[in-house]
């Protein structure tokens, strides 16, 4: 049989010779000669054709199964949420630059103005020297728990001049709840001692005056110098250096180095509000140990995303204060702040 098919001899011995059955074909028919097998199969150049045609199709079905594996998994990896690093990710890929992180920073303010309108400083106070002696008490301890604790001192000791005549062992009860008390009462009487004899009974409005006083650090000086005089400050406590350096303002973990890298990020009129926003977000929602990053509304600004839960509704669970429907900090919130009063102390709320 030749490479284009029968001769009209084949066809002939075709119908002529029939070989016996079981025995082998020989190895080269003789020309013209066809076996039963061969006719039956249709073989020759149509047959060996159509053979060769199946198994070429059958080699293009299984590439075309095999491509369209490797694409089902590609869709399978990009659909997994498990499988992505979050709506940072593309920052990855190369260094921000000073001037993106810039960007992106004022517009981390921009929007976290926007979720907490009402930001505002979360002690209790009516004037400078209540503000300080709170401030003072709230190291190492929460702000609600001061709040709950400074009506009872303040009812009792005013003034500077009260407070500094005080007998010392009266004033550790009161502040008791704050924790190291001994060291709260040295430093809140010391400090109201120098306000009588130095300041004449006035808290001093300038910085280089503040830090001079016991127990007055910067922080507590810029808490002071921008909620009760109007001074723009930046408070570096623990929920502003964690998320500073989660937002990536900043790589120290020296307070007074990242407010001086921060100060030359936002404009100096930002700087006390900026502060608010900031603290109640750490607050809130971005926090230490289990940051609620999936009910953040800044995700997408975030490199840090992914640190903490990202689930939505067990994200939820995990807001404190208003933003988790729970009482907030002060027995005495300003007016537009939208959650309850916290309960005074011993009270249950």
């Amino acid at each position: 049989m030749g490479e284009h098919g029968a001769s009209k001899r084949a066809k002939g011995a075709n119908r002529k010779s029939v070989p016996e059955p079981g025995r082998a074909p020989a190895p080269r028919p003789a020309k013209g000669a066809a076996t039963r097998d061969t006719a039956e199969t249709g073989t020759g150049a149509r047959g060996t054709a159509k053979t060769g045609t199946a198994r070429t199709g059958t080699a293009k079905a299984g590439t075309a199964k095999a491509s369209a594996d490797a694409a089902g998994k590609r869709r399978t990896a990009t659909a997994d949420p498990s499988r992505t690093a979050g709506p940072a990710a593309h920052r990855a890929a190369k260094p921000e630059s000073r001037l993106a992180m810039v960007r992106r920073a004022r517009r981390i303010n921009r929007e976290l103005a926007e979720v907490y309108p009402y930001a505002h400083p979360e002690l209790d106070f009516r004037n400078p020297f209540e503000l300080l002696v709170a401030t003072v008490l709230s190291a190492q301890t929460t702000d609600l728990r001061v709040n709950q604790t400074t009506p009872a001192l303040f009812a009792k000791y005013p003034t500077p001049e009260d407070l500094a005549a005080a007998v010392p062992e009266e004033v550790e009860e009161l502040i008791r709840p704050t924790g190291f008390f001994r060291a709260k009462t040295k430093s809140i009487m010391g400090l109201s001692a120098a306000l009588r004899d130095d300041f004449g009974g006035e808290v001093p409005g300038r910085l280089e005056d503040l830090v001079k006083l016991p127990g007055v650090g910067r922080k507590t000086a810029f808490v002071v110098l921008g909620n009760a005089f109007g001074v723009p400050g930046i408070t570096v406590d623990t929920h502003f250096m964690r998320l500073a350096r989660r937002w990536k303002w900043t790589e120290s973990d020296d307070p007074v180095k990242i407010e001086a890298e921060v100060a030359t990020i936002f404009p100096k009129s930002e700087w006390t509000m900026l502060s608010h926003r900031v603290i109640f977000h750490g607050r809130r929602i971005c926090h230490a140990r289990k940051p609620a990053c999936g009910a953040c509304p800044i995700t997408h600004l975030c490199p840090s995303y992914g640190e903490g839960e990202t689930d939505p509704e067990k994200a939820a669970k995990l807001l404190k204060y208003e933003k988790g429907g729970f009482p907030g900090q002060r027995l005495n919130p300003p007016p537009d702040y939208p959650g309850r009063p916290a309960p005074p102390l011993g009270a249950s709320g």
